[in-house]
């Protein structure tokens, strides 16, 4: 049996050692990760109480993954996506230009009412199909589509799983999320449009000719459509009001719902198997991110994010615009280096943590069911989804859209790098935390 600081030691090796192994592309990503937690199992690391603890923090954000890949799937056979592939051509008039700013008026609504991984998985089709018909390479359209559905994530609570977990375990509802955080959000992607000129070049001066006789495709199955846009508007109108019903349903079980009628639809029109939706499932993701949420399990058992709390009280005391734009920076670095659902899980407890050792709130409020935060604390809490959320925009692996949109596009034969994506992530993310750190410092000028 290894000593405890035997245990840190192998911990934070196979931490880093996956990172690096991941940001210099020497291993498939989840392979990486996979061998990570074996490694951490046969040292005796990670345990069953580790399962059950990543079991409770994972479940939520995976089921709002899940969720929206069942439905975008069942879409599939309808002839949506080439419908509006079409008629997204046809505006673009052959612009790259056009091509760009369309995607923000594309991405962005459906962001405000779904999971970031979800809208990148529905509208990948229509722009890969768009990217293709000008003659365009898919990577650089699929990257951005990730980093404005990230970005537009912080829209309403439901846009982003690190979003929804901090405002869940704050007790924030979805009105009082779009009162206090949504424009920020806006903000974050706007900020965005500037910036594409410069960093996309090439696409942004891109101008195809257009067949003459291009016309709208019909959709294949328009009854199938609709019952299927009919679940996802039934899922839309849950996230915003679920929470209201007395049975108070919560965003990842009504994707969970939503998953469950989308398949029962696909039975009972017995247009394909219920089998071969779920077979299309993209469960390398899934089980990406489950692999990252232990990986941070077992980085926590090392008391590094403890000796953090305690370290955030004696630099800065209880001066919590310092404590916010800290945690901001820590954030924001942390959730570039690895998916920001686990990050945002854990610096959740150094956060609480500190505020119970800076006695700002009772022992009670490390429990799950706490709720009754103070409104003058809410600022260090934005923050935190400001970081989580824009912090996962400058790498591969710092969102679950960022990951689905690499494993689309390497199945259309363009893998994207590591060093690729945060070609653009990068720059995108600095501006964007800037802008970030400017609003919150804003809120706290309306709570103080």
């Amino acid at each position: 049996m290894l000593t405890e600081f035997a245990q840190n030691i192998v911990i934070i090796a196979v931490f880093f050692g996956v990172i690096l192994a991941i940001a210099f592309d020497v291993i498939d990503m989840l392979l990486a990760a996979l061998l990570g937690i074996s490694v951490l199992i046969i040292f005796g690391i990670f345990d069953q109480q580790d399962v059950i603890n990543v079991t409770r923090s994972a479940s939520g954000p995976l089921a709002l993954l899940f969720g929206g890949m069942v439905v975008a799937r069942v879409l599939v056979p309808t002839g949506i996506f080439e419908y509006i592939g079409s008629r997204y051509l046809l505006a673009t008039q052959g612009s790259g230009k056009r091509f760009i700013l369309s995607l923000f008026l594309l991405v962005g609504p459906l962001c405000a009412v779904l999971p970031n991984a979800t809208t990148v998985i529905l509208l990948a089709p229509i722009i890969i199909r768009v990217a293709q018909a000008m003659k365009i390479d898919i990577v650089g359209p699929m990257i951005i589509t990730a980093i404005i559905s990230n970005s537009a994530g912080l829209l309403t609570l439901v846009g982003d799983p690190a979003t929804f977990l901090v405002g869940s375990s704050i007790g924030m509802t979805f009105i009082q999320y779009v009162q206090r955080v949504s424009l920020g959000g806006l903000l974050s992607v706007i900020v965005l449009i500037p910036l594409l000129p410069w960093l996309m070049k090439d696409l942004w001066q891109v101008q195809r000719p257009l067949p003459p006789d291009l016309k709208p495709e019909p959709l294949q199955r328009p009854y199938l459509c609709l019952f299927a846009l009919l679940i996802l508007v039934l899922m839309v109108i849950l996230f915003v009001a679920g929470e209201l019903l007395p049975a108070r349903i919560v965003p990842p079980a009504v994707s969970i719902i939503a998953a469950s009628l989308a398949l029962l639809l696909v039975y009972e029109a017995e247009v394909e198997p219920v089998t071969a939706v779920l077979q299309d499932v993209d469960w390398r993701t899934i089980l990406f991110i489950i692999s990252l949420f232990c990986l941070v399990e077992a980085f926590n058992k090392t008391g590094i994010l403890q000796g953090l709390s305690q370290s955030l009280y004696v630099w800065f005391g209880t001066r919590l615009v310092i404590i916010s734009l800290v945690i901001l920076a820590i954030v924001g670095v942390c959730s570039a280096l690895l998916a920001n659902i686990p990050v945002v899980a854990v610096m959740l407890l150094m956060v609480k943590g500190y505020f119970v050792i800076a006695e700002l709130m009772p022992e009670t409020a490390m429990a799950a069911s706490f709720v009754a935060w103070p409104t003058d604390l809410l600022p260090v809490f934005v923050a935190m989804m400001f970081a989580g959320t824009l912090g996962g925009n400058a790498t591969l692996i710092g969102a679950s859209a960022n990951v689905v949109a690499a494993g689309i596009c390497a199945s259309h034969g363009r893998p994207i790098s590591f060093m690729t994506f945060m070609r653009y992530g990068l720059p995108l993310t600095i501006c964007q935390l800037v802008f970030g750190a400017l609003y919150v410092l804003i809120l706290f000028s309306f709570v103080s």
